[in-house]
């Protein structure tokens, strides 16, 4: 195989000598232009279609988009046209379908939308004002109005072609997690639907999210709460915002105040904070008063909320920055350092650099410093050892113990 990805050297230059372009290869199949013209050639050099084709696209998921005569159709990895060469525009195939479009230009007002699985049938009439790839099963259409404007309504078809709903939503978004957000059009209030296409919860909610492992956060006259899937109330809709769980928590907010909440809707600190970061590692940074500090998993404040800088715990340790200098936090909130270093690195290996007067030196998980600082430039321990430079460029051992490098 040669650099550019045909089988041999010989077979390139026959092809070079050819073809007026050849593209690179991709998932095995290369364009190449030739009078004008357009076609594929495989790794041997061997053309799998005719050079007819007025534009050609590169393979994707086992399909190519070609242009004939002003109009877009699809072959096969054998050079087979696997439908007629006759719609106005297409996409790439995507979860085993590809949207389709005639009637004008792409995403044109008259333009007519539809899909054709893998085989080149046409699963829906060309019919839709507007259609959305497929995504866990099911794809948005619509109808009515101009694409996107107002009139517009959507519903949701199946992998069949099958609508599962009417069209007669004003919004909808994919399913996720197997249900579907979705905005009624005679109340203009958002609601659910589950993959049989059924109203599950009411359309009365301002402003939903997907659910998320069996929760959902929604919206009611500007204040936020939590439901499950049968829309009961996990938390009062009381906050002035919730954000998206991550590791087990969300951020919430009163009146301009932040706190927590866990995954059964009970608030795991006061909701006191100026400021709150997600959970990392099992633990969060907290802001009071323009001063930082570390909450535990329970809530619990681990330190005191007086730094003016703090990182989030990185293999066991945190950096913290106090008056301009920084130290290290264990997962205890002990400092295992003094609050005396220019600048800090995260542990690497057991070790963490730090800089003291403009020069480097290292720092174990103990907070002991095992080298002097003296280093202009310092990398972080790989295996035993970590390359530094006085006057001279060297490395270190575990110990401190300094060897010249030739």
């Amino acid at each position: 195989m040669t650099e550019s990805g045909f089988v041999n050297e010989n077979v390139e230059r026959l092809c070079e000598r050819k073809y007026f372009y050849i593209g690179n290869f991709v998932n095995g199949f290369a364009r190449v232009k030739l009078n004008g013209k357009w076609g594929f050639i495989d790794e041997s050099g061997k053309e799998i279609t005719d050079i007819k084709y007025d534009y050609v696209c590169d393979f994707v998921n086992g399909f190519a988009i070609v242009k004939l005569n002003g109009k877009c159709g699809f072959i096969d990895t054998n050079g087979n046209e696997i439908t007629e060469i006759k719609y106005d525009y297409v996409h790439e195939f995507k979860n085993g379908f590809a949207r389709v479009e005639i009637n004008g230009k792409y995403g044109g007002i008259d333009a007519k939308h539809g899909f054709i699985d893998t085989t080149g049938k046409e699963i829906t009439e060309i019919k839709y004002t507007g259609a959305w790839d497929f995504k866990n099963g099911f794809a948005i259409v619509a109808i009515n109005g101009k694409y996107g404007g107002v009139d517009t309504k959507y519903g949701f078809i199946d992998t069949t072609g099958k609508k599962i709903t009417k069209i007669e939503y004003i919004n909808a978004h994919d399913f996720e997690n197997g249900f579907a957000m979705v905005c009624a059009n005679h109340n203009h209030k958002w609601g659910f639907i589950d993959t049989n296409g059924n109203n599950i919860i009411k359309f009365k909610y301002d402003e939903v999210s997907n659910f998320q492992d069996g929760i959902a956060r929604i919206c009611l006259k500007n204040k936020w709460g939590l439901i499950d899937i049968y829309d009961n109330n996990i938390t009062p809709i009381k906050y002035g915002y919730i954000w998206d769980f991550e590791n087990g928590f969300a951020r919430v907010c009163i009146d301009n105040k932040c706190g927590f909440i866990d995954s059964n809707g009970n608030e795991i600190t006061e909701i006191k904070y100026n400021l709150v970061w997600d959970f990392k590692n099992g633990f969060a940074i907290v802001k009071l008063k323009n001063k930082c500090g570390f909450i535990n998993a329970s809530g619990n404040e681990i330190t005191e909320i007086k730094y003016d800088e703090l990182s989030n715990f990185v293999n066991g340790f945190a950096k913290a920055k106090l008056n301009g200098r920084w130290c290290f936090i264990d997962k205890s909130g002990k400092e295992i350092t003094e609050i005396k270093y220019d600048e800090v690195s995260n542990f690497e290996n057991g070790f963490a650099k730090a800089k003291l007067n403009g020069r480097w030196g290292f720092i174990d998980t103990n907070g002991k410093e095992i080298t002097d600082f003296t280093y202009i430039e310092a990398n972080d321990f790989e295996n035993e050892y970590a390359e530094v430079e006085i006057s001279i460029k060297g490395r270190i051992d575990k110990l401190g113990n300094f060897t010249p490098l030739n």
